[in-house]
């Protein structure tokens, strides 16, 4: 079986595989039709996706800082119903104090938890106004937020519409392709595959234009160009690489 197989694929002429590749070349173009149908959804709907993700993770992180200086807000009152009560303890003691040193260090003592209570306040109220600084940064990434998967929706509902006006037509140019592919020998498809892979716009064969290579534009010499159209072999341009084919092989009038 094997032996009979690789006699098979013998059996092809140049022209066959020539004639094949070109088939194949046009069908992926299609494609390539049909993809630049959907032009730049798929990456701005990827690109909303990351904002939104990364307006989320934002928005998350500022609710915690949030919950965080809350705290932090009620340890500082706390530390003043603290230094209030030693205050009022300090000047209870102030009655019975039995000399002069006694008095000045319970007036120190008043003196040093009054200090504390002001910076107490003053640490509450910067927590209170970075509050709602961060408060005033929610509420505008919720605003972009909400706009941004609004754009999303809409996006994704554009691309969802394409694709299914397309899907069909790809399906059937790629299972087209998929037979095709079966009657190219290994080697040369994927030889087919790298030059289309490598080309900026999906030629990987290109039949002569105006004397030049159709993927590139460089002038083919004419010794080259009636090998070409002998189609005894496969040939490729000496600049860009590509398989070329002449006109009529295409199916198109000579240019």
């Amino acid at each position: 079986m094997a032996t009979d197989k690789k006699s098979a694929e013998k059996e092809y002429t140049v022209e066959e595989k020539l004639s094949t590749l070109y088939q194949l070349q046009t069908m992926m173009t299609e494609v390539d039709k049909i993809k630049t149908l959907r032009g730049e959804l798929p990456l701005e709907v990827q690109d909303l996706e990351d904002e939104i993700a990364g307006l989320e993770t934002r928005l998350h992180n500022y609710q915690l800082e949030i919950k965080e200086f809350d705290a932090s807000v009620i340890e500082q009152k706390n530390k003043i119903t603290e230094s209030t009560g030693l205050i009022e303890k300090y000047k209870g003691q102030l009655d019975n104090v039995r000399n002069n040193r006694e008095f000045d260090n319970l007036s120190k003592e008043i003196e040093f938890q009054g200090l504390e209570i002001e910076f107490s306040e003053k640490k509450i109220r910067e927590f209170k106004d970075t509050i709602e600084l961060k408060r005033d940064e929610i509420a505008k990434i919720a605003e972009t937020l909400s706009g941004r998967k609004g754009d999303l929706d809409q996006k994704k509902s554009e691309l969802d519409e394409i694709i299914s006006e397309t899907r069909q037509e790809e399906e059937r140019l790629r299972e087209k392709a998929k037979k095709l592919e079966a009657a190219i020998e290994p080697r040369l498809l994927t030889a087919f595959k790298r030059i289309r892979k490598g080309a900026r716009n999906g030629l990987a064969v290109v039949y002569i234009q105006r004397d030049s290579c159709g993927g590139c534009f460089n002038k083919i010499p004419p010794q080259k160009q009636m090998d070409i159209k002998l189609r005894k072999k496969i040939l490729v341009c000496e600049y860009c690489g590509r398989i070329m084919i002449d006109p009529e092989l295409a199916g198109v009038d000579e240019v």
